[in-house]
């Protein structure tokens, strides 16, 4: 994994230009995973700033790449509740590379990375007793079906929302 201190962050692009950025940025998502609440909702830091730079438009970036691993760590390592980007950020990078909405990885971020997707089942499973609303739910659904490799199905979870859910139980859909 790329450490948070690594000059090579500059080295890196996401959707604005060079990430050296980032580092902040995960540092401020290690001091507070909780559940995104009050003012600010989902343009709340350093969320709003992630999602924006690394997964823009649903496209990635080599920097997505490289930050991967230090969110799945963070969910794994965060004792209670966590916000569901923490599922679902890794989801959505997982799905735009695979798609092609993103360039290759970069072989020295490739271990990590690969690593870091796998270890979203175990993310998953560390929250299973903490609260879920049905955000949560669904993003991690979403990364545990990255994690096995299941790339549409995590996609169509991804995109899932209530009126989708309404409408599939209606059978609105057709």
């Amino acid at each position: 994994m790329l450490a948070l201190d690594d000059p090579r962050w500059r080295e890196l692009q996401h959707a604005y230009g060079d990430a050296g950025d980032i580092p902040v940025l995960l540092r401020a998502l290690a001091a507070s995973p909780r559940p995104r609440g009050g003012p600010g909702g989902s343009r709340a830091e350093p969320w709003f700033g992630l999602w924006s730079a690394l997964c823009h438009q649903g496209d990635v970036y080599a920097a997505s790449y490289a930050a991967l691993p230090h969110v799945v760590e963070i969910a794994r390592t965060t004792m209670g509740p966590v916000d569901f980007s923490c599922f679902q950020l890794p989801a959505a990078i997982e799905v735009a590379r695979r798609t092609g909405r993103g360039p290759e990885i970069p072989p020295e971020l490739a271990d990590a990375y690969h690593v870091a997707i796998a270890q979203l089942m175990e993310a998953v499973s560390l929250h299973r007793d903490d609260p879920w609303d049905e955000d949560l739910l669904l993003s991690a659904a979403a990364a545990q079906a990255v994690a096995k490799g299941h790339i549409a199905a995590a996609e169509a979870l991804l995109n899932l929302d209530a009126d989708w859910i309404g409408k599939i139980n209606r059978s609105e859909i057709g």
